[in-house]
């Protein structure tokens, strides 16, 4: 059931276009998040939805009303921002309560919201302290407490992960999708991390340019990107430059570097130049079963996985290989390389210059 709809939505601000034409509906309950790189037009597009910008084109309703010019405070969401916006003059319980405060609840009904939304976070105890007492992420989750205990009816998150360090935020992806699940609440979520949105996201909104590249699950997005922007910005990938020689009706025959590679077209209306693109994990060091064979330009090791690049007949390949307990071979040495027909994509190079 459609809970959200952005129709037509634009924001200008003179020549300049943030946002343009955007059309977009979620779902109630579902966790969406807005991907792109910085000027994008994601957080204009957030900013939107709460009511802090007015857009100058198209219509916002919520739940079946139109919101499109309602003040913020009478819209029902909780925003979670990038700096947590915490009063440093104010305890735990005072920030948390802030919000309630404000709209007259009495104080012993207060107590019961903040102590419920202090537990659902996992700050029991922690009530009485100051943010300058806290860390990172117990601040964090202060300000998520906050937007929670005025019982939202869509929680908006804007990039608030960003300052924590890598291993917090890996935990407070998997915390915060359990919450939201828990209880159901309608969330957005802005951020620039591709693996931050493939991780907490029911679905993801690629944009670019004030455009959405690509909407699907994460799953889609990732193995079957709709436009080079989106197979680029979710993830390495290796990007071979073709030419269509001639489309069957399910690949197409790619000339690339003198190789004919037979390329999945999926349905699309693929011809002339092209580009092929592969994952680094999908191509695999091989021996007796090897497709081509190459030589490892540079090796790099990241800890759970090893990154090659190898020179071949087709250009230069990266490999993402596990790591088994041993070394890959080492720079300078003749591998083997090995992937199927399925692990390719394909689209036009034509439609890299009309999405950029």
């Amino acid at each position: 059931m459609t809970f959200l709809t952005l129709q037509g939505i634009s924001k200008r601000y003179g020549d300049f276009t943030a946002v343009e034409q955007l059309d977009l509906s979620v779902e109630r309950g579902e966790f969406l998040s807005l991907l792109g790189p910085s000027g994008c037009g994601k957080t204009t597009t957030l900013q939107m939805v709460a009511g802090f910008v007015t857009p100058s084109a198209g219509s916002i309703t919520l739940g079946g009303r139109d919101i499109t010019r309602e003040r913020p405070e009478k819209r029902g969401m909780g925003v979670v921002f990038q700096s947590y916006a915490l009063f440093p003059h104010m305890t735990v319980a005072g920030n948390v309560g802030f919000g309630l405060e404000m709209r007259n609840m009495k104080r012993d009904e207060r107590a019961v919201r903040i102590a419920e939304a202090l537990d659902l976070v996992r700050l029991k105890g922690l009530d009485t302290r100051y943010p300058k007492e806290l860390s990172g992420g117990q601040r964090q989750r202060v300000a998520i407490a906050r937007a929670l205990a005025m019982r939202p009816e869509l929680l908006l998150l804007d990039e608030p992960m960003s300052n924590l360090d890598a291993k917090l935020r890996e935990e407070m992806h998997i915390e915060l999708r359990a919450i939201q699940k828990r209880l159901g609440i309608t969330t957005i979520l802005v951020t620039h991390d591709q693996v931050e949105a493939m991780t907490m996201s029911d679905r993801i909104a690629v944009m670019q340019r004030g455009r959405i590249a690509q909407l699907s699950t994460p799953f889609d997005a990732y193995e079957r990107p709709a436009t080079p922007f989106a197979s680029a910005f979710l993830g390495r990938t290796n990007t071979l430059p073709g030419e269509v020689l001639r489309r069957n009706p399910r690949c197409a025959e790619v000339d690339v570097a003198g190789t004919t590679l037979h390329v999945p077209h999926e349905g699309r209306d693929v011809q002339g130049a092209v580009h092929v693109y592969i994952r680094p994990e999908k191509v695999r060091l091989a021996n007796g079963d090897a497709r081509m064979l190459g030589r490892v330009a540079t090796r790099v090791f990241i800890g759970n996985q090893w990154l090659l690049e190898v020179d071949t007949e087709l250009g230069k390949l990266h490999v993402a290989q596990p790591n088994f307990g041993a070394p890959p071979p080492e720079e300078g040495r003749e591998v083997g390389l090995s992937f199927t027909d399925d692990d390719l994509r394909v689209l036009t190079r034509e439609s890299a210059h009309g999405n950029a």
